[in-house]
């Protein structure tokens, strides 16, 4: 293993146990909050999972922890895809942006609140962008996947849909069905999409203009060792 190579693992590790630490933070909050108020762990559980920015959360912590504990495994295989881990990125970028847009004004978190929030919406979106640009081969990337991607995001609306209508809630306000009706919650959830699918576009651009980089930056390396072994003979 090179240096660099271990230099990234390290950064992997660490990103994967900030991840963790900001889901576990949050999941005891939140079942603190409803038990506190007559409620189940069983409807804490429910609650806590109807968030996309915990989903998108849990995805990266898999996709970081997965290749880390079993790479030759078949979920270590496919979390290890360009696209997936893009995918990934795509949706974190909008978790962050989204928080720092639409909802970091409704609300005023404090003490570990405020500490699993910064976490949840601005340090793991950013350690996952740096783990994306160091670690993740870029080869794989093409701008049709960019629609298999949307999947996630489409799924999680259907997802969040029908159990607003059996429960009465929804997570977020620009989305709630029962107070700004369905054309306004549909249009909303058409401009997260596009700003998901943007991003994604954005991450395939840059990916494939750091692929000739990371290519160029390999061929020197590999110049410079033949030519100290020329030097040696």
């Amino acid at each position: 293993m090179t240096a660099e190579h271990g230099t990234a693992r390290l950064f992997t590790i660490f990103a994967a146990i900030v991840a963790w630490c900001g889901l576990l933070l949050q999941l005891y909050l939140s079942l603190s909050l409803t038990t506190a108020n007559g409620k189940t762990i069983v409807e804490g559980l429910i609650i806590y999972f109807a968030y996309f920015t915990i989903l998108t959360n849990l995805l990266v912590a898999l996709v970081l922890t997965v290749p880390l504990l079993a790479p030759a495994s078949r979920a270590g295989r496919f979390f290890t895809r360009p696209g997936v881990a893009t995918a990934t990125a795509a949706a974190i970028t909008v978790v962050g942006l989204a928080y720092f847009l639409l909802l970091r004004k409704t609300w005023n978190p404090q003490g570990w609140q405020l500490a699993a929030d910064e976490i949840l919406h601005y340090l793991t979106p950013i350690l996952f962008l740096v783990y994306w640009w160091i670690s993740v081969p870029k080869q794989g990337l093409r701008w049709s996947q960019v629609g298999a991607w949307m999947s996630y995001p489409i799924g999680y609306l259907v997802y969040m849909l029908i159990r607003g209508e059996l429960t009465g809630h929804y997570p977020y306000y620009f989305v709630d069905v029962s107070k700004i009706g369905y054309a306004r919650t549909l249009t909303n959830a058409l401009g997260i999409l596009a700003g998901f699918v943007l991003m994604s576009l954005l991450l395939v651009l840059v990916g494939r203009w750091q692929k000739p980089l990371t290519a160029g930056a390999d061929s020197s390396q590999q110049q410079h060792a033949a030519d100290g072994v020329a030097r040696r003979r």
